[in-house]
């Protein structure tokens, strides 16, 4: 018989789904999604760092402006799932839903383009119901390019392309990976490790504290949104979770830490998540060759992907893609997909706003 089941952040049931997909990443995860709303009860400032016991801490009776759910229909063995967080709508009794930082999108137990079409119509209306039934006037979620998900939305809402991101195929021979560097790359690393640069795993608290202070400095010098500001606190919690690896590689030059990043590890895709270089570094480029050594860790563990994500703002023209293409001619296309739920409270929002209606932002009255 199908069921469709709304499952809570706190439910242990959402891992065992996520576990049993045919393809996922760690965006789809309960913990990640339990320290999202961590984070969005704690304020960016270091004296209110997310607890080391996130994952208990949040009730959803405690968090009621931002409620992650996974959407799932069940088919006897088989199921699909959507992970959503449901947001209040400022000043208003509505809701709309939008996905996590990062890439998240449609989970299955099978291929997406395998799912029978009378159960992609069941959830479909079983998504409806829910929408409905929550009042959510709109809903929103970053598709993941390397899972292959926007053609189940095909007369559902609104697939938009919006760029392409750079991966690193680990299922080709390391030879073959490195063929495809940039040439410049190739010097670079060269002349990197005749330097004395290494690459180490951070292993000690020290080391990661380092880490984050380089990644604050870098977030400083690009004039990142605040959002992108992670205290102490939700480093440490997203390196210690257990529902997927994570990874934080320095490169040390004379036993000082110049850079960083953290690496993601599920379902065979190594993910470069967050990163930074001392801009005293900046010259020596020392993120190239943590890339060069993620890579090589990803070939030792037999993983098929390091994907390398895209550029600023949905760019392929600014010069983050162009540092990420250096490594590879592999390309995916990052899509979203938006749902207009009720048409009317939509637009009566957006004429509330002061938002540019040319503006391409989903949901236009959240543009502001």
């Amino acid at each position: 018989m199908d069921k469709f089941s709304v499952i809570e952040v706190n439910d242990s049931r959402w891992s065992e789904i996520v576990s049993k997909s045919k393809q996922f990443d760690f965006h789809h995860s309960q913990s990640y999604h339990l320290l999202e709303i961590a984070m969005k009860n704690n304020s960016s400032n270091e004296k209110k760092a997310v607890p080391d016991d996130f994952g208990q801490t949040i009730t959803l009776s405690e968090e009621k402006e931002n409620r992650p759910v996974l959407l799932v229909a069940f088919f006897n063995d088989d199921f699909i799932a959507l992970p959503l967080i449901v947001r209040a709508i400022p000043n208003t009794s509505f809701f709309d839903c939008t996905s996590v930082y990062g890439y998240c999108g449609l989970i299955s137990s099978t291929d997406i383009k395998d799912i029978p079409s009378e159960k992609t119509l069941y959830f479909k209306e079983q998504l409806l119901r829910f929408f409905e039934s929550n009042t959510i006037v709109a809903a929103f979620s970053r598709l993941h390019p390397l899972i292959a998900t926007d053609v189940f939305f095909n007369n559902f809402g609104l697939v938009k392309d919006i760029n392409k991101t750079v991966a690193i195929d680990l299922r080709l021979s390391p030879e073959e990976q490195r063929a495809q560097y940039r040439k410049s790359f190739k010097l670079q690393l060269n002349k990197l490790r005749r330097e004395g640069f290494e690459v180490v795993k951070a292993q000690t608290k020290e080391d990661i504290d380092a880490f984050i202070d380089i990644y604050h400095e870098t977030m400083h010098r690009v004039e990142a949104s605040e959002k992108y500001f992670f205290n102490h606190g939700y480093f440490h919690a997203f390196i210690d979770t257990k529902c997927f690896k994570a990874i934080v590689l320095v490169a040390k030059t004379q036993g000082k830490i110049v850079a960083g990043a953290i690496f993601t590890i599920a379902n065979n895709i190594m993910q470069y998540h967050l990163a930074g270089t001392a801009e005293t570094y900046l010259k020596d480029r020392p993120m190239k060759l943590i890339l060069d050594e993620a890579r090589l860790l990803g070939n030792e563990l037999g993983l098929d992907f390091l994907h390398l994500g895209g550029g600023v703002g949905g760019s392929d023209e600014d010069s983050l893609f162009y540092f990420k293409s250096g490594f590879s001619d592999y390309r995916c296309e990052y899509k979203t997909w938006q749902m207009i739920v009720d048409q009317e409270k939509y637009n009566e929002l957006v004429e509330k706003t002061t938002a540019d209606v040319n503006s391409s932002f989903f949901p236009l009255y959240r543009a502001v």
